[in-house]
């Protein structure tokens, strides 16, 4: 396989990496998340660590499987380099030996980069390729010793990110009047279902959005935990919903307390669920999702490298003119947000030939507007 693949990286700024060390391995992986949680509130560099989840976490399960895949702190200059959008910077454009995967996550495309990856199915338009996220590492299942018994109702996830109405001590109290405790799970212990008999997660009742921007997360770490799941509307659960046995959708504060009640009700029902997400669980496997990547890498990403290295030099001249046209017709702008968008890069700078093929564009582009 190295014979015939280009070089492909997981890009992590040397700004970003760990002052302590770096996982060698998945199974370190977890642990070494917690230990990041741990200085999350005070060291600004791991309040977003969903960074690593796609790059640090994909590079690990990769290797482990012997895929020839390299870990870099510093921007390649050719091959195939997989980075988040958080970690690129805005202007950063590749030469005519480097291909951009962009993986998108929770923000917007990279304006540069020539493929995406995207979590939601509803995202994928041109050039953009849908990938499943990684199930919790070192995810605890429920305990089998608990049988038959409903008490315990949790919620996998920022607190912030509850519906209002779910954050309000009310919320907790209904629940015990139902004989049922509420539980926000702190982040340290995502990966631990073991005392957990459902779980419960809607980010708003009024369905201003439908979050198709944001994975099915929840709902694949309750099937592998085999608990029941009672979610919001949210496309991605939505796309992944074969039966109603896969969660239960609530739209309402109303609604959420029937299902809570006709769950601990319903033995039955709580084992069909059960079942039925092990069953559904077995697609999500951490070793599903690995092969998954190995296939977008050899069948995607190398063929659209080649297509880029061999393409002429006026073929990739047009493309950079056309996303820079993106950005100026759009009003695109570096996002403060994002750590690393107003990094200075070792891009080159646009040459004469550039500069040309752009105001030809513009020019057409104006020449067609007054032709309509």
């Amino acid at each position: 396989m190295n014979d015939r693949l280009p070089p492909i990286y997981f890009y992590v700024p040397e700004s970003d990496w760990p002052s302590d060390y770096m996982p060698e391995s998945s199974q370190a992986y977890w642990e070494w998340m917690c230990s990041r949680y741990r200085l999350s509130e005070t060291d600004p560099k791991y309040q977003y660590l969903g960074r690593y989840n796609w790059t640090l976490q994909a590079y690990l399960n990769l290797k482990d499987t012997g895929f020839p895949c390299q870990l870099t702190k510093r921007l390649p200059s050719a091959g195939i380099m997989l980075a988040h959008r958080a970690f690129l910077p805005f202007h950063f454009r590749p030469n005519s030996n480097l291909m951009i995967v962009g993986i998108k996550a929770d923000y917007e495309t990279h304006p540069y980069a020539q493929v995406h990856l995207v979590q939601n199915p509803q995202e994928t338009l041109k050039d953009s390729y849908y990938m499943s996220y990684w199930p919790q590492p070192g995810l605890i299942p429920r305990d089998p010793e608990r049988g038959d018994r409903f008490e315990n109702i949790a919620y996998f996830g920022i607190e912030k990110n509850l519906a209002p109405e779910l954050r309000d001590p009310s919320w907790s109290e209904q629940l015990k009047n139902l004989g049922l405790n509420w539980q926000v799970v702190s982040r340290d212990r995502w990966n631990d279902y073991s005392n957990v008999d459902a779980i419960f997660a809607v980010r708003s009742f009024k369905q201003e959005s439908d979050y198709k921007w944001k994975p099915a997360s929840k709902l694949v770490n309750a099937w592998l935990a085999r608990v029941p799941a009672i979610l919001g509307c949210e496309s991605a659960y939505q796309a992944e919903r074969q039966s109603e046995l896969d969660y239960i959708e609530v739209n309402s504060v109303d609604e959420a307390l029937n299902a809570i009640k006709r769950l601990r009700d319903n033995q039955e029902l709580r084992q069909r669920m059960v079942e039925n997400g092990r069953v559904r669980a077995e697609s999500m496997t951490v070793e599903q999702i690995t092969q998954r990547w190995r296939k977008f890498l050899t069948d995607v990403a190398v063929p659209e490298y080649d297509r880029w290295c061999k393409a002429s030099t006026l073929t990739q001249q047009i493309y950079l003119a056309r996303r820079y046209l993106v950005i100026k017709e759009n009003g695109l702008q570096p996002n403060p947000v994002y750590p690393h968008d107003l990094d200075i890069t070792d891009s080159q700078p646009m040459g004469i030939q550039q500069q040309a093929i752009i105001s030809l564009m513009q020019v057409y582009r104006s020449v067609k507007k007054l032709g309509r």
